[in-house]
């Protein structure tokens, strides 16, 4: 490991608060170190109050902030003697701490202090750093890990054994310090938690982490040998059934979940280990990994079903065996080793699953190292330590101030031709209300239009039927199935009578309006059936209902649409999946309408371009954004109970009626 300290770049952070600053966003760049809102840093500085008085204050990292992108206003100042007579008492729960934590800042504005603030206050050192670096929790979490600590560090650090974190570790910790002198060691080693460093200079006490997380590396590496490396594997693809997995891992939390896929060489080399279901059900990291990975993951074998249902079984009888009156969570996996194929993570949100993957690797390569280099191999925390973690009762305060989530939280949803008009409404609608929308056009804007709105933008022709697999499949892979398809893709074939319609016209229209969609039903249905709520909205037009002279080509791909709607929902409503269709009319805010084109359309009927644009009967104009509100609703559970419908977005046309 190697120290990122730039003379150049630590000019830049002025003041103690500054260079306090530059040293946690160096700890929070290195992922061996802390991984998504882990460790927590300090300083403590004089300033004055209000009244101008000078105060002792410490400034530690706040709740809710990163340390690798960590600013000023992210680090809660709190009244150095208020925490010092904290640190005093003979008990003090979480709550009241947490009370009169907040009660001490300088700053009411700033976030609530890291639970560890009395800790930090209580090591006499002006900076003070702290990590669950890897390296240093694989010596602790196996059966020698005290003599390991021992052997690469001498009396060089002081090593206190695992307590919860909060006020009981801060009083085990300055029991720890009370019969040596602070200013003599390098640092401090929680057993099964992580390290401390801590020194009068910013750039001393970061160098000191680097220093001794890389003598337990240098310690780890010999003990593994040169020719030592992570197993590898190819892995076996099952994207199928990776949506049976997906689908009841989101019955057993009750929400949608997306999944995250590694089969990587490594992690497929990991699944496939004959021992994977023994170490990897040993226990996590650190403990604080529970609160988002739970104690273990799933293991899942050929019957993903069954296995499932056993992880639901065990966590109950677990939940059972040490609650003393906390509210279970739901008992799904976090992640799941599955067998020969990979590491899955699941989130109820992209980013909850990608960090739970970032946490899952690293916990997964840091058991097969300690696997390698210990007798005896990984040894985690006993499973009641862990529950406590992992029901911890600022958790649990969390849980009851949970507000309901978007709508579509959690979804996976396919639009076609959303790069423009209806198609791009539509999918900014669902992704509005929570969905992860992977988009598909044929123009290149389809990969700068998703991005705006959070998506994924793919450039597909839909009439090749090569494509339009490959491009399903790659959603599947990297989300985990599939719940709302919106079938939009469409053209509007130039308009003429039958004696006179060009046979390529007609062809160009079928294919495009008609075949298109038949061929991405063909290969999004297997997953829709596995889908959460799955529903399909194809999106047709006001002609099928209302045709007119000189467009056939148009009319009849958009009836045969209509009637390809029907037969899907007689044919999927055994399986939950929904089919509908709408059908729009006089959507004028798209590329397709022109300012010169309305104005030569309202003149043909004798109108001005508003009256126009609202010749319906209820006098409204229609816009995208409508349709794709509509769309958004006709996937949700509002229309849950409805399928095979017709929905017209026209403001009422008095030839459909």
């Amino acid at each position: 490991m190697k120290s990122l300290w730039s003379n150049s770049e630590a000019k830049k952070f002025k003041g103690d608060l500054g260079k306090r600053v530059y040293t946690s966003r160096l700890l929070g760049a290195n992922p061996e170190l802390v991984l998504h809102g882990g460790g927590n840093t300090s300083v403590k500085t004089t300033e004055k109050d209000f009244f101008g008085d000078k105060v002792d204050v410490l400034h530690v990292k706040g709740s809710g902030w990163d340390l690798g992108t960590i600013e000023a206003p992210g680090f809660a100042p709190v009244r150095m003697e208020a925490l010092l007579r904290m640190a005093e008492l003979d008990t003090l729960s979480d709550p009241e701490m947490v009370k009169q934590q907040r009660a001490a800042m300088l700053e009411p504005n700033a976030p609530n202090p890291s639970i560890e603030a009395i800790l930090h206050a209580i090591i006499p050192q002006k900076f003070v750093d702290h990590t669950h670096a890897n390296a240093v929790v694989a010596l602790t979490n196996q059966k020698n890990g005290k003599q390991a600590i021992a052997d690469v560090y001498g009396d060089r650090v002081v090593v206190v054994p695992y307590v919860m974190p909060g006020f009981d570790l801060a009083k085990a910790v300055a029991k720890a310090l009370k019969d040596v002198d602070p200013f003599s060691l390098d640092g401090i080693i929680l057993m099964n938690h992580g390290i401390f460093t801590m020194h009068d200079d910013a750039k001393t006490s970061y160098e000191l982490m680097i220093q001794l997380v890389t003598e337990a590396e240098i310690y780890l590496s010999t003990r593994l040998g040169k020719s030592f490396k992570l197993p590898k594997a190819k892995p076996q693809e099952d994207l199928l059934g990776l949506s049976e997995i997906r689908k009841k891992v989101s019955d057993l939390r009750g929400v949608p979940v997306i999944t995250s896929l590694d089969q990587s060489p490594e992690a497929a080399g990991y699944a496939s280990r004959e021992d994977a279901a023994k170490i990897s059900t040993r226990g996590p990291l650190t403990p604080d990994h529970t609160i988002r990975t739970k104690r273990i993951p799933a293991v899942i074998g050929k019957d993903s079903a069954k296995a499932l249902d056993k992880f639901a079984s065990d966590y109950n009888k677990y939940f059972e065996k040490y609650n003393q009156g906390e509210t279970m969570l739901a008992p799904d996996p976090r992640w799941a080793v599955w067998q020969d194929k990979g590491v899955i993570s699941f989130g109820a949100t992209e980013k909850e699953a990608g960090v739970i993957q970032d946490i899952v690797t690293h916990t997964w390569r840091t058991i097969s190292q300690s696997e390698a280099a210990f007798e005896g191999g990984w040894k985690a925390l006993p499973a009641g330590k862990l529950f406590e973690i992992e029901y911890w009762e600022l958790e649990q305060a969390k849980l009851k101030k949970g507000g309901s989530a978007p709508i579509h939280q959690g979804k996976v949803a396919i639009v076609t031709g959303s790069a423009a008009g209806i198609g791009f409404a539509c999918a900014e609608s669902l992704a509005e209300q929570g969905a992860k929308v992977i988009g598909i056009d044929l123009s290149p804007e389809i990969e700068d239009q998703m991005a705006r709105i959070g998506g994924i933008g793919v450039i597909a022709n839909l009439t090749d039927e090569a494509k339009v697999k490959e491009s399903v499949e790659a959603v599947v892979r990297q989300f985990g199935g599939i719940d709302i398809l919106v079938s939009n893709a469409g053209i509007f074939t130039a308009g003429a009578y039958l004696q006179d319609l060009e046979q390529s016209n007609w062809d160009k229209s079928m294919a495009v309006n008609l075949t298109s969609h038949q061929i991405l039903l063909k290969y999004t249905i297997p997953f829709l059936k596995n889908g959460i709520d799955p529903a399909i909205v194809l999106v047709g037009s006001r002609n099928v209902n209302a045709p007119g002279a000189g467009a056939a080509s148009y009319s009849c791909a958009k009836a045969g649409l209509t009637q390809l709607c029907r037969v899907a929902s007689l044919e999927l409503a055994p399986f939950g999946v929904r089919c509908n269709i709408i059908h729009p009319d006089a959507v004028f805010d798209t590329k397709l309408w022109t300012e010169e084109n309305l104005k030569r359309s309202a003149e043909r009927y004798n109108m001005t371009v508003e009256e126009y644009k609202t010749r319906n009967l209820l006098k409204t104009e229609i816009k995208s954004k409508d349709v794709g509100n509509m769309v958004a609703a006709m996937s949700s559970p509002l229309f849950g109970k409805t399928t095979g419908a017709q929905v017209p977005v026209d403001g009422g046309n008095d030839r459909v009626i």
